[in-house]
């Protein structure tokens, strides 16, 4: 029984706007998980599926079969490096603006792997 894995590192969007997603695809097989995010209006939805899609197109380059029925076993969400600015604030002030990154992570179960 192989995982097949795939990241999308340094997606420009924090993790916590896609934390939700992951934790509503955990478990799920790969084809419910596409269907619930579909219908999402949200921005980190649209990078999950992506990685979803990408996981799925490697298992079957490596020879899966019925990869609509994979599981996916892992959906992580770290975070990445972060830009940093500076934004100017009254009285000689200034605060930090963070731009955040998330490094996205997916592992799919695929049984029929030699």
């Amino acid at each position: 029984m192989g995982q097949v894995r795939a990241t999308h590192k340094f997606a420009r969007i924090s993790a916590t706007k896609v934390r939700p997603f992951a934790d509503l695809v955990r478990g799920m097989t790969t084809s419910e998980g596409l269907d619930s995010l579909k219908y999402l209006p949200n921005r980190g939805a649209r990078f999950l599926e992506k990685v979803i899609k990408s996981a799925v197109a490697n298992a079957e380059d490596k020879g899966a079969r019925n990869v609509e029925g994979l599981k996916i076993t892992e959906a992580r969400v770290d975070g990445g490096p972060m830009f940093k600015r500076i934004q100017p604030r009254a009285r000689g002030m200034a605060y930090t603006i963070r731009r955040r990154m998330s490094h996205i992570h997916i592992a799919i179960e695929a049984p029929e792997l030699p």
